[in-house]
């Protein structure tokens, strides 16, 4: 994850490093901000106002964390909130670090795990509020998001989660092999003697199907795409072609878990766009990270030259994930395109 944090007093400085100290440990990137006033060495300066600062957070983070008082961090993040399957996680915690409280986004984008990793780094008392986790039942959203499964319906998924509340079953079907045991209020469909569920859940790229009165389609997301462009390619250029290779591979957009490129195009606005307009994970990875990778890739001394790898799509969509290569490169106009798949597999544990 890459994490955001924010302070606005000495002590919450103090916390807000702690944190991050212990969160990159655990492999998430971390860039620690405070009041111009208690900014120093790696925490960086807040500049303008917490309302900007959250914005920009929005944009480029995938968790913010305020150490501070509640109504800093609500009043920061309010004019930014759009949905919950694209806000970021937001946690706060008070500046001495004594609880932690997710408070936005706390299944699809990891708040509430986030919080418990932090309180259990720290010693602190997590917070959480959502309804199933605190009834402990099973969480569709949470399932979701473990398993790179995309939700076809936040709808249906909130009336699962009301289903489930009221204490009723709801079904489950996948066509994708499973492990470990489904929750007692999962039904599969060989539950001989027992009434079809209301509503149920089917894992399957086929829309179509359906079982149950009210079906809830979980998309695999088993596909990950590397990318590389020139400097400055246009969003157009590369959402065309982006498009095409998805159509030539049978592909939809939805079965795409990441898409994928080298450091150096970290700041590429065209890929930034296609990201975000997707609501694809944008993952690069330095020259070193990819060049480590074992595996057949397709070669270019120009690309080795330029880059420091001889092969940026095809190495940045094994290094997301897809180690079998199902579309090796295809390049166009100062574009490439390689398109990797990942072990079809989900999990209940």
């Amino acid at each position: 994850m890459i994490v955001r944090l924010a302070a606005y007093s000495a002590k919450g400085m103090e916390t807000e490093v702690r944190i991050a100290d212990a969160l990159k440990g655990k492999g998430h990137e971390c860039l620690c901000f405070a009041s111009s006033k208690y900014s120093r060495g790696e925490v960086l300066p807040i500049e303008g106002s917490a309302v900007s600062w959250a914005k920009e957070g929005f944009e480029k983070a995938d968790a913010l964390i305020f150490c501070c008082a509640s109504g800093i961090a609500v009043r920061a993040i309010a004019p930014w909130v759009k949905s919950k399957t694209t806000d970021p996680a937001v946690i706060v915690t008070d500046e001495m670090g004594h609880f932690v409280i997710p408070l936005l986004s706390g299944h699809i984008g990891g708040a509430n795990e986030l919080a418990l990793e932090i309180a259990d780094a720290i010693g602190s008392t997590p917070v959480v509020t959502t309804a199933t986790d605190i009834h402990g039942l099973f969480a569709v959203d949470v399932f979701a998001t473990k398993n790179h499964l995309k939700i076809g319906s936040m709808k249906l998924a909130k009336e699962i989660s009301a289903e489930l509340l009221a204490g009723n079953p709801v079904g489950f079907y996948s066509d994708v092999p499973y492990e470990g045991k489904l929750p007692n209020c999962l039904w599969g469909t060989s539950e001989d003697g027992k009434v079809i569920p209301k509503y149920g859940i089917w894992v399957s790229k086929d829309k179509t199907k359906s079982f149950y009165r009210n079906t809830l389609h979980l998309i695999p997301q088993i596909y990950t795409v590397g990318l590389g462009c020139k400097k400055g390619k246009p969003f157009e250029e590369l959402e065309a072609f982006f498009l095409r290779q998805l159509e030539a591979a049978g592909i939809e957009a939805a079965e795409v878990r990441a898409i994928a490129s080298i450091d150096l195009k970290k700041d590429e606005e065209g890929l930034i766009t296609l990201s975000k307009k997707y609501k694809i994970p944008f993952m690069c990875y330095s020259a070193d990270e990819l060049n480590a990778l074992d595996g057949e890739f397709s070669s270019s001394s120009f690309v080795n030259k330029t880059t420091g790898v001889d092969c940026v799509c095809e190495r940045a969509a094994v290094a997301a994930g897809g180690k079998d290569i199902v579309r090796r490169k295809q390049a166009e106009n100062g574009m490439t395109f390689a398109l990797g798949k990942c072990q079809e597999v989900i999990s209940f544990e």
